[in-house]
């Protein structure tokens, strides 16, 4: 599909992408949201919490959100598109990847970009309700990546999901890996490592055999933890191994269902490869949106609804 014109444009303070992705992170509330959380089982007996939450009325319609990395289901970003979903006869489901829903998860294994088999469980499980015939997608970063892999891995995706939207999607991890480790991004990396290493933490004193201490203590950056843990408890070789099979972009060229990928030029966590120009002109299906602004995740707009809400709802309902 020919690379779609965005009409973003942001107040001019907002116009800075770290501006920008900081006030989305650490400032921006979302109030009226009431969920309603649902734990299932995962198909390797692991579960993962769901937090739903409905609109006013009865609708055959539901959009499943996916965070990004260290987030979960009451990130902001998951529930301004929850409530502006809601608010349009649509239901949401916000999707807590393993361990991100204040309890860790019962495996050694937890989330990852590529892990493509927990979206595949909850959108079986959320078709086994019969209450839904048509299901979205919208993922946010990570939770981007993750949405592009699974509808480029199939030859066949189940009938009901007819949309997707991702937004600022790292959809080649090696070159997002390499923007992360640079001094521009230093704070978000450090914030992010602190998490990880928190959560990782737990891993250690239940897994005491999975991993050595001396491991754990040698973790220094994102890439260390990605070749010390997230390769090892998810059978990758190392992280460049994890990088190369988990990054979406080389699945783009055969997704089927129509897919919007929003990602801002002034994103610092996304290098060139991310943006896939070359990939959503071959595909009929995909929708390349590159706006000028918005940094990572920060497409700050009018009444507290973000521009990628927006967009995604008008992409939806449209399809286009």
């Amino acid at each position: 599909m020919p690379i779609l014109e965005s009409y973003y444009k942001p107040s001019f303070v907002f116009r800075n992408g770290f501006v920008s992705t900081v006030y989305s992170g650490l400032v921006r509330r979302v109030n009226g949201v009431k969920q309603k959380r649902e734990r299932i089982t995962l198909s390797d007996g692991d579960f993962i919490d769901l937090d739903w939450s409905s609109a006013k009325e009865k609708t055959d319609k539901l959009i499943i959100l996916l965070h990004g990395l260290e987030g979960d289901g009451q990130r902001p970003y998951m529930l301004g598109a929850a409530k502006l979903f809601n608010e349009n006869k649509v239901d949401a489901v916000c999707v807590n990847f393993r361990g991100c829903s204040g309890e860790d998860n019962t495996l050694f294994r937890s989330y990852h970009s590529g892990a493509t088999e927990d979206l595949e469980d909850v959108i079986a499980h959320v078709i086994s309700k019969n209450l839904y015939t048509e299901i979205y997608l919208k993922g946010i970063s990570l939770g981007a990546n993750m949405i592009l892999k699974y509808l480029g891995e199939r030859d066949n995706v189940p009938n009901e999901l007819k949309a997707a939207v991702t937004v600022s999607a790292p959809c080649y991890l090696s070159g997002s890996s390499l923007e992360l480790h640079k001094l521009k991004n230093k704070p978000y990396a450090i914030r992010f490592l602190k998490h990880l290493k928190g959560r990782l933490n737990l891993k250690l004193e239940t897994f005491p055999k999975e991993l050595a201490l001396e491991d754990f203590n040698a973790i220094k950056t994102l890439k260390d933890f990605d070749d010390i843990y997230t390769s090892r408890a998810h059978g990758f070789k190392d992280a460049e191994d994890y990088y190369a099979k988990s990054s979406s972009l080389q699945f783009i060229p055969n997704i089927k269902v129509p897919t919007l990928i929003i990602n801002a030029l002034n994103d610092s966590f996304l290098s060139p490869e991310c943006f896939p120009v070359k990939e959503a002109k071959l595909n009929p299906n995909v929708y390349l949106e590159m706006p000028d602004y918005g940094g990572h995740v920060g497409f700050i707009d009018k009444n507290n609804i973000y521009y990628n809400e927006h967009r995604a709802l008008e992409f939806i309902s449209k399809g286009i």
